[in-house]
């Protein structure tokens, strides 16, 4: 398993969100997955989207949990039409541990548009 500094299931951060313990500007939610803004955007669009069971990031993936997987990228080209960022392009991120960036340890896909996005990223 992966190092888990956020912990995980109860002290989990975006398992709060998910449960609505703490709020958040929810933009779609569905039984197996939710979308939520980023608080600290990095573009005009930033969403975060996350499986609603807990996996804490890709090294942790199983293959019985490819069937939330797909449907989370499934669901992200309605999100970028929706938020107005698929004809001109968007970037889609997954960080995989602390020197990649990630820091809340459950798995979660960034969602950035709306401006030009340079290359290479930070």
């Amino acid at each position: 398993m992966a190092e888990q500094p956020t912990g995980g299931g109860g002290d989990c951060l975006f398992c709060k969100i998910i449960e609505k313990k703490i709020p958040s500007k929810i933009v779609y939610e569905d039984e197996k997955m939710v979308a939520f803004e980023d608080i600290q955007p990095q573009a005009p669009v930033h969403l975060l989207l996350i499986p609603r069971k807990h996996i804490s990031g890709l090294l942790d993936l199983q293959p019985e949990e490819r069937e939330e997987i797909s449907h989370l990228f499934l669901t992200l080209p309605r999100l970028a039409r929706e938020k107005g960022i698929a004809e001109r392009g968007f970037r889609t991120v997954v960080n995989s541990g602390k020197d990649a960036g990630q820091s809340v340890f459950h798995l979660h896909v960034h969602l950035l548009g709306g401006r030009s996005l340079r290359w290479p990223p930070g």
